[in-house]
């Protein structure tokens, strides 16, 4: 035996029971400080130091309440249950001592001296091995409480020290023997004391046979019979037989008479109904049975909410809850009036898809609230687990219903409004895919029979109406983005933004911060200030915390005595939010030659990048740099090659791609880049560079170009314009095949913009190129 240097570890008391090195043990663990302790060691390597009160009425142990000698285990699982306790699975690696004992406030701590056990067999080990195993063997066939598959497994060590740990806990013991073993280090001692008490149990249980014979002689027939009975009594009274359950199981059954099952699903819970009579109280089954009992019963399984069919009334509502949004509204509307007309549509599965901040959790609220139904939120970001929607099998401990079924459950109705936020934030792993269980959830000609592993029996979901949302349609898979209506929500424009902040967010944050309506009053330059210079949002999440923070700030100036009321203008704007904290993509102040403007879409919307490049006497080399990703790259390549082809037509030297060397540079080289659509502005900004030219400064441009100059429709046209609008240019260069999008972009920001619709580079390069010569 070898003793190691002391290190620190958290500590876990335990109360009433022992764990030996090489024992494998389930532990239920409820006290906050050894939850905290188990969290601890979770996040440190997962070892926790684990000895035994001397009291276990103690609810808060110190060190003197404590036996010193331990064991160092390992944590191999956690897991929470329903009570709020923590289940794990312990793993006993070698003995310890505490040398010094910390409370850390949530958990106490210990540094502990490890003992390093080393079996070293020789002939009087072997002859104590086998005694301690010819004892055990008798007390076995004497007990008949051990299996001989214990016997086994022990006889077959052959390290004498783990023997020994191992028979000491399966002997029924008092726990200050047990404790004895434990701190007997040197093995050759620990085998003789386990000798001593193997033997000294063979004993007892002998006087224990002899004394059971001697009562069963003395007893009478009908002494024996009547002892019996009451003994049979209290056996069936203290597992809750089936008397004791007659009271309940009535009150299940009339439970499941009026919660209006179908036939199937209420003939399923009758049965399992007439297993729980019959199981005893104490049975671990009888417990899930009940809890799959109640989840039956609460369910919604006919219970609907009646629509408020009212197209008039549910228009007012959502245009007083959102500004814009026209296309959502327009749809829910068509929804109201077809259900008016026909009542007996199926709910509608739409997917709400737009960029952070833009309302689509709200506006899946204010739904709801025109129609008169129920709301119900669940959030998918991050789900991992198929069981997650699917539930888990009854087989499992813990086992629960998945998030549909829940959700269901807290409606308490089968037409309630279901919004699955974020559904593109759903992940795939070894626990499966839960974006494929969601295939049944919306798949209007599945979801009708929607299969729960925990409920086993199928639910009717066809009366819900699903609304989904997504901030990136990309990360939806095919399979699931094609059972879903998806209505694109964009970004809102700057005078969108101001609308909204004055008739919504403004009054909202001066009531939530304890103001009066004219305590605050802001201009309206203000307030486009704010939406120009510190939001750089498509939404107005970060729009409503800049109010937040002048209401705050002018809460504090009235508070204070200063002022009794206050104004808000471009003047003192800096003095409640600092200095302007963005600098949007602006229009040149003059043109420039080989610089040339697109237009790029982004999470928070629109934007406007500056394409340069520049040459140096050179081999042909082409550089690019600005963190492009592939696509970029490769458009740049085509441009290049484009310009190559028509160097002669450009009035170009055949060979100019010798002599120079050509950078191409986005700036902001920390933000990546990525998309098809900067293929012709890097094929202007190549021309303007070689040519000597200058592009017009309130030109911007987005398409994409093949090798023979024909420019590629793009997608976000709204947002790329509303991007360009807030960058003061005037002419936008846009592909043919994009003129259909023109109607999308707002009236406001249409009147102020030009749109060229072209099909090929030289179109553009007539545009966008200054100059006589083009």
């Amino acid at each position: 035996m070898t003793t190691q240097s002391a290190y620190t570890i958290p500590l876990l008391p335990l109360r009433g029971i022992l764990v030996y090195p090489s024992m494998v043990l389930h532990l239920d663990v409820g006290r906050d400080y050894s939850v905290q302790a188990l969290e601890n060691a979770m996040m440190h390597g997962s070892e926790v130091f684990m000895t035994t009160q001397k009291d276990v009425s103690i609810e808060e142990p110190k060190q003197e309440d404590l036996y010193q000698t331990g064991t160092l285990t390992k944590v191999n699982q956690m897991m929470k249950l329903q009570n709020g306790t923590i289940r794990v699975l312990v793993e006993g690696v070698r003995r310890a001592k505490i040398v010094s004992f910390e409370d850390e406030g949530t958990f106490y701590s210990v540094e502990v001296e490890t003992f390093d056990e080393q079996f070293r067999p020789d002939a009087e080990t072997e002859a104590l091995m086998r005694t301690m195993l010819e004892f055990f063997d008798q007390y076995i066939s004497q007990s008949k409480k051990i299996s001989g598959e214990t016997f086994q497994a022990v006889s077959d060590m052959e390290d004498g020290g783990k023997a020994a740990d191992i028979i000491a806990s399966h002997l029924p013991l008092r726990l200050p023997q047990k404790q004895d073993i434990l701190e007997t280090i040197d093995i050759k001692e620990r085998i003789r004391k386990l000798i001593g008490l193997i033997k000294n149990e063979q004993e007892i249980l002998q006087l224990e046979k002899e004394i059971s014979q001697q009562v069963k002689k003395s007893m009478e027939r009908t002494q024996k019979e009547y002892y019996l009975r009451e003994q049979m009594k209290a056996i069936q009274k203290e597992l809750g037989d089936k008397e004791g359950k007659t009271a309940e199981v009535h009150e299940l059954r009339e439970k499941i008479l009026n919660a209006g099952m179908p036939e199937h699903v209420a003939n399923t819970a009758f049965k399992e109904l007439d297993r729980y009579e019959k199981i005893p109280a104490a049975s671990s089954e009888s417990a899930v049975i009940r809890n799959y009992l109640d989840w039956l019963i609460t369910l919604p399984w006919s219970n609907a909410t009646e629509d408020d069919l009212n197209v008039a009334k549910a228009e007012k509502i959502l245009n007083e809850d959102h500004y814009g949004l026209e296309k959502v509204k327009e749809r829910v509307l068509e929804y109201l009036a077809v259900q008016q007309l026909t009542r007996s549509i199926k709910g509608p599965i739409l997917c709400l898809a737009g960029p952070p901040g833009v309302g689509k959790t709200s506006l899946a609220r204010s739904i709801a609230k025109s129609l008169g139904r129920k709301f119900v939120r669940v959030s998918l970001g991050g789900v991992r687990d198929e069981s997650e929607i699917r539930g888990h099998r009854r087989t499992y401990v813990g086992a629960m219903p998945g998030r549909i079924i829940q959700g269901m459950k807290k409606a308490g109705t089968i037409n309630p409004v279901f919004l699955l936020d974020e559904i593109d934030k759903m992940a795939s792993d070894f626990r499966g895919d839960p974006s494929a269980a969601m295939l049944e959830v919306l798949d209007p000609e599945q979801n009708h029979a929607f299969s729960d592993h925990f409920i086993e029996e199928p639910y009717d979901l066809s009366k819900v109406m699903f609304i989904a949302t997504a901030n990136d349609l990309s990360g939806v898979p095919g399979p699931l983005r094609d059972r879903m209506e998806i209505i694109s929500i964009s970004g809102y424009t700057e005078l969108e933004k101001i609308e909204i902040a004055k008739t919504h967010l403004l009054p909202k944050q001066i009531k939530e911060n304890g103001l009066a309506r004219n305590q605050l009053r802001m201009d309206a330059e203000a307030l486009r200030l704010i939406v120009r210079r510190y939001t750089r949002e498509a939404g107005v999440r970060g729009l409503e915390r800049r109010l937040a923070e002048i209401c705050r700030k002018t809460a504090k100036i009235i508070v204070s005595g200063k002022r009794k009321r206050v104004t808000v203008s471009a003047k003192n704007i800096v003095d409640f939010l600092g200095k302007p904290l963005f600098h949007y993509g602006q229009a040149e102040m003059e043109d420039q030659i080989g610089v040339a403007t697109g237009l790029a879409y982004t999470t928070v919307g629109g934007d406007t990048l500056q394409i340069e490049v520049s040459l140096s006497p050179g081999k042909g080399k082409l550089v690019l740099t600005g963190k492009l990703g592939d696509v970029m790259k490769e458009s740049a390549q085509t441009a290049f090659s484009f310009v190559r082809s028509k160097a002669e037509a450009l009035g170009l030297a055949p060979d100019f791609h010798e002599k120079y060397d050509i950078h191409i540079h986005v700036p902001e080289g920390a933000v990546p880049k990525d998309g098809p659509s900067a293929g012709i502005t890097i094929a202007t900004a190549l021309i303007s560079a070689l040519t000597k030219h200058a592009v017009h400064k309130e030109v911007g441009m987005t398409g994409e170009i093949t090798l023979r100059g024909r420019v590629l429709p793009i997608g976000g046209l709204k947002e790329k314009s509303l991007g360009a609008h807030r960058a003061g240019l005037k002419k936008i260069i846009i592909p043919k095949e994009n003129e259909r999008d023109l109607d999308d972009i707002p009236e406001s920001v249409r009147g102020d913009l030009h749109f060229y619709p072209v099909t090929h580079m030289d179109e553009v390069i007539e545009i966008a190129i200054a100059g006589e010569e083009k």
